[in-house]
């Protein structure tokens, strides 16, 4: 079973970046510094992540500190699937 880092990374790469390879930055890397995601891209991420997880991304959470790179939002996710409190404003 892949981690949700791994799916993260492989669904970034593919969808997002267009690309054929792994994911080519680091999971600290932030996104919004990199140019890896633009707006239409969270988007796009957010209704992957509902659909994949099976969870509900509210727009209050929808902050640097929770999706602005691989490890971010991988500690979000673990915290929404855990039920536990997600960092929001």
């Amino acid at each position: 079973m892949q981690t949700i880092a791994a799916v993260l990374r492989n669904y970034i790469a593919q969808n997002i970046l267009f690309s054929p390879d792994e994911f080519p930055y680091g999971d600290d890397d932030s996104f919004l510094e990199n140019g890896i995601i633009d707006s239409t891209g969270v988007m796009e991420l957010i209704a992957f992540i509902e659909e994949h997880f099976s969870i509900s991304v509210e727009d209050a959470e929808i902050t640097p500190q929770n999706f602005d790179s691989i490890s971010r939002l991988a500690e979000y996710i673990t915290a929404k699937l855990n039920h536990l409190p997600t960092w929001a404003g």
